[in-house]
């Protein structure tokens, strides 16, 4: 910590976050690895202090030194990367990217992606990124930027949508001093950060029209002028966006600019949707739970067949986000009956929302659907009110013991509860009158 005081004043009036990704190799350049480290920028006596474009390297050298004595005494010498928390306060996930059998899995539309990528990632283009919330775009983002030639450069991400409109064009391009009230001191923007390296805009969508004409100087003119500047800078980078809107839509409703698209789009990504991959669901499911498992220290059992059969039939409408989310939280819980019925009582809750209103419906189909899955509600409750025991369960619905059986094989429930680890461990479930 005396360290980081001889870089940073104590004394300060505020503090500034922001989101940088700095590269950290040591001397002998060995194997990459990852630090996470939330840093805020110290503002004091009216002057910001890292605010020039050397910031991501002041960063990178403030690490270097706190972790100088470990490395020597260990002998580990790693690569590592400095990444400060967003303007959304938030720590960016993508900075620790899955393997890429992971991220783009076999399914066909992603195995395309992938060739794709292999080819444009070193090009240095504009690459757009289209697809629902939650597929992964930062993520693959974050991907060309570790595939292209600018590897040990800056990335640098912007959350569109999290800035205000009129905040947005001074967090890009930055501003000198006095440009308006309360620049007391020059700032350098995201653009100036991101040189030689990427700058990732996410939400492109979210821009102002006006903003958007800057934006479309700076790709094609590779220059731009800071808020109250008279001189233009000279930048080299890349530039990804990403946006799950309809960019050709917004152009016809007159709120984004033809021109700027074209010059974004010079390479197009299309991510599918979590649904349309769901043969990439096993892989993920055990990728997410053996970084959770690691991330919250808890040990926990993969999940059933019962339950990856009820994950491959969900429509996911949150994509892999709403994935990850479900395996954290059955790590934390750890209650496999918990996932499935929340995975039961969504498809309850809209199995008749996906009727259609033309009016062309097969009522016998959908009648029978919906009986079978009021019929599974109900087993599945009368199954927990009876301790998971079958033989009384099958007596209180009046039904015979192999009948239920089926219909529990038939609405793809577990054959048995499951337990907590700490239960399983210390004595197996046993279902007695069977």
């Amino acid at each position: 910590m005396d360290r980081i005081g001889k870089l940073f004043p104590s004394s300060h009036e505020s503090c500034t976050p922001t989101h940088i990704d700095a590269p950290l190799r040591s001397e002998t350049g060995m194997a990459p690895s990852y630090l996470l480290l939330s840093t805020y920028i110290l503002v004091g006596a009216g002057e910001q202090h890292n605010s020039s474009a050397k910031t991501a390297q002041s960063l990178a050298h403030c690490v270097q030194l706190i972790i100088s004595g470990a490395s020597s005494a260990s002998g580990a010498n790693q690569t590592m990367v400095a990444t400060a928390v967003s303007s959304s306060g938030m720590s960016d996930r993508t900075s620790f990217l899955p393997p890429a059998s992971i991220i783009f899995g076999s399914s066909p539309a992603m195995q395309a992606i992938h060739q794709k990528l292999e080819k444009v990632a070193s090009s240095g283009v504009p690459i757009l990124i289209q697809g629902d919330s939650g597929t992964g775009k930062g993520v693959l983002a974050r991907y060309i930027h570790n595939r292209s030639a600018a590897t040990d450069a800056s990335f640098v991400k912007v959350n569109c949508a999290a800035i205000p409109g009129a905040l947005l064009e001074s967090e890009l391009f930055g501003y000198e001093k006095g440009a308006f009230t309360g620049a007391y001191s020059a700032k350098a923007g995201r653009v100036e950060q991101a040189h030689e390296g990427t700058l990732f805009l996410d939400g492109i969508d979210e821009i102002d029209m006006s903003l958007q004409a800057k934006l479309l100087q700076l790709l094609q003119d590779a220059q731009f002028s800071r808020i109250g500047g008279q001189e233009d800078i000279h930048v080299k980078l890349r530039v990804i966006c990403a946006t799950n809107r309809d960019l050709e839509q917004k152009i016809a409703q007159g709120r984004f600019r033809r021109d700027l698209f074209y010059r974004i789009n010079v390479v197009n990504i299309q991510l599918p949707s979590l649904r349309a991959r769901s043969g990439d669901i096993g892989s993920l499911v055990a990728h997410f739970l053996n970084a959770h498992r690691t991330r919250h220290n808890i040990q926990i059992r993969p999940l059933s067949q019962a339950a990856m059969k009820l994950l491959e039939k969900h429509p996911w409408p949150g994509n892999i986000r709403e994935l990850e989310n479900l395996i954290e939280r059955y790590v934390i819980l750890g209650s496999e009956d918990a996932v499935s019925s929340e995975l039961l009582s969504w498809e309850q809750s809209h199995a008749l929302s996906e009727i259609p209103a033309d009016g062309q419906i097969h009522l016998k189909k959908v009648t029978r659907q919906a009986v079978h899955e009021l019929e599974r509600k109900i087993i599945l409750s009368v199954l927990e009110a009876n301790r998971w025991n079958r033989k009384r369960t099958a007596t209180a619905l009046k039904i015979s013991y192999r009948a239920l059986l089926y219909k529990i094989r038939r609405a793809g429930l577990p054959s048995r509860r499951t337990l907590t680890p700490p239960e399983a461990t210390a004595e197996p479930f046993i279902a007695t009158g069977e």
